[in-house]
């Protein structure tokens, strides 16, 4: 396990001199995938689907694996209907440097080999080694990381329930300095017998998920050694009723020091768990108004992304829906209130015919605010779209911030990738070459996986990560990292969950545009302690140790 982190150690002082700063330019993205190494076709049921598990697709992880500073990245791959616990298997790429990967999955032991759906990433025994936690259909996995071995622990650690668990996200929801663990579960299916067809919009389909039965959610309690106790009970997620859960995730939405629990339905209303101190979690959602849409109407969210649109220091949040409705953006008004404001940041019309999945808040083009990134694809395949004029395939969307709304780019101008159809799932985002601005890796349903490159940003850029030694969720998974430049003002959070059913690293990366000077940074931990750090210069990463 090579150990060298290419992270300037900042504690407060000025870090260095700052650098020259090239010009922005445009949001501009590759397709780098052939010259990769990443080489890997999902599984996911076989093609054409016949039953609602072999089209949700599965989720992707990027994080340290061998802790040498790069990100690597993990794939939980799927499975087939008459062996749904015996897929190809799970894999993982080590990051070489360049945008090179190879297969590290011998190296590292992987043996997973069940239906994977979605990943979180954290540190659960607190030992310096990010672990792995796959949803899977049937069993899930905790895979330990011991010293870049991926061992299976899901008996031993508390977590081998058997359901169709969708999607998962740590954090620390009792601020107790370790990682708890949320699992949102889709619906029971049995792969053996599975249910008859219906009817949806005159054509003929799988069933599901309206008609089935839904799995119930749970909430896991770290004791503090990496093993679980199931808290669903006891801290109140049992007392609302089971939905067809596909995403979550976890962070402070109202500042109160106390981390919300933001699940998104599919055919549903969403759930926005709150507490005011140690004492049960209570369903917020239709209270907050991020249950449903502006109109009241609840959605089917699929992908979730966490930024700040305008600017006020409060996590706002973008969901993906299921085609002839809008995504939706819920602008965060303060006191665990929201406002579905997508029309007017030009993010819901068009989105209509569109079937969305993963989506991200980042600042691709790095000129210091976040664009957003949404990735389609249809559920039912050609057979059924195609005579009734929707769209199997889908081409991705992507935004860019103009003032206070969002423009969509064209392939024109931000590369071929955004003209090419595909049916996409999930996607992470990350650098994965080390070169300051942000790239992505996409996964499509019973497709390969393509990594897109981030070749046009010029701009300043920051990246953080955290460090908390006398905690064991020691990279600060729930905190908010806060950018003052310039008078301007950035945020990010580090949270697990977002995207769809996927792990993006806990790092907060910012784009400064034409910033030249030194830059300020605040950290609220997930405990609620607050730390500052002045006088950093940009274009480096910085790793901030807590005080």
């Amino acid at each position: 396990m090579r150990r060298a982190l290419p992270w300037l150690l900042a504690c407060g002082a000025a870090s260095c001199a700052p650098e020259a700063v090239a010009p922005v330019a445009r949001l501009h993205l590759v397709d780098a995938t052939a010259a990769s190494g990443v080489d890997l076709v999902l599984t996911s049921g076989r093609r054409p689907a016949t039953q609602i598990l072999e089209v949700k697709g599965g989720g992707l992880a990027l994080f340290d694996w061998d802790g040498d500073g790069d990100l690597d990245l993990f794939a939980p791959n799927g499975a087939t209907l008459d062996a749904p616990a015996h897929g190809p298997g799970a894999r993982l790429f080590e990051n070489l440097g360049g945008l090179r990967f190879r297969d590290a999955t011998t190296d590292a032991a992987l043996d997973l080999h069940r239906w994977g759906y979605g990943c979180a990433v954290g540190d659960v025994d607190g030992d310096g080694d990010e672990d792995v936690f796959v949803a899977c259909y049937g069993r899930d996995a905790l895979l330990r990381n011991d010293g870049g071995r991926l061992v299976d622990v899901t008996t031993s650690a508390g977590l081998d329930g058997e359901a169709w668990s969708s999607a998962a996200a740590f954090g620390d929801v009792d601020r107790d300095g370790d990682l708890d663990l949320y699992v949102a579960r889709f619906v029971r299916f049995d792969a053996a017998a599975p249910p008859p067809s219906m009817t949806f919009l005159g054509a003929e389909v799988f069933a599901g998920p309206m008609g089935l039965a839904a799995e119930r959610d749970s909430l896991y309690l770290n004791r503090g050694d990496g093993t679980f106790e199931d808290a669903s009970a006891a801290l109140g997620i049992d007392a609302v009723a089971p939905a067809y859960g596909l995403g979550v995730a976890i962070l402070d939405f109202d500042g109160d020091g106390w981390p919300e629990v933001f699940v998104g339905n599919d055919s549903g209303r969403n759930f926005l768990f709150h507490r005011a101190g140690p004492g049960p979690f209570e369903d917020r959602g239709v209270a907050s108004g991020i249950a449903t849409n502006q109109d009241g109407g609840e959605q089917a969210t699929m992908g979730i992304a966490i930024g700040d649109v305008d600017g006020d220091g409060r996590a706002d949040v973008f969901t993906s829906n299921f085609m002839d409705d809008t995504n939706t953006l819920h602008v965060n008004l303060g006191r665990l209130l929201f406002e579905d404001r997508g029309v007017s940041y030009g993010l819901g019309v068009e989105s209509r015919s569109y079937l969305g999945w993963a989506a991200h808040f980042a600042d691709l083009d790095l000129d210091g605010d976040e664009d957003l990134v949404v990735f389609n694809g249809h559920v039912y395949p050609p057979e059924i779209t195609e005579p009734r004029g929707w769209r199997h395939l889908q081409e991705p969307l992507c935004y860019e911030r103009d003032g206070t709304r969002f423009r969509r780019v064209t392939a024109e101008s931000g590369g071929a990738w955004l003209a090419e159809a595909h049916c996409d799932r999930s996607a992470v985002c990350g650098d994965l070459d080390r070169d300051g601005d942000l790239d992505l890796v996409v996964a499509e349903l019973g497709g390969p996986l393509r990594v897109l490159e981030n070749d046009g940003a010029r701009g300043a850029w920051l990246e953080v990560a955290l460090d908390d030694p006398g905690h064991a969720n020691r990279r600060g998974l729930g905190a908010r990292v806060q950018l003052d430049a310039g008078g301007r003002r950035q945020v990010r959070w580090l949270t697990g969950g977002c995207g769809y059913q996927s792990a993006n690293p806990p790092e907060a990366h910012f784009g400064l545009g034409d910033v030249a000077g030194p830059v300020a940074l605040e950290v609220t931990w997930p405990d609620g302690a607050v730390q500052r750090v002045a006088d950093v210069a940009p274009n480096r990463r910085v790793r901030i140790t807590r005080e």
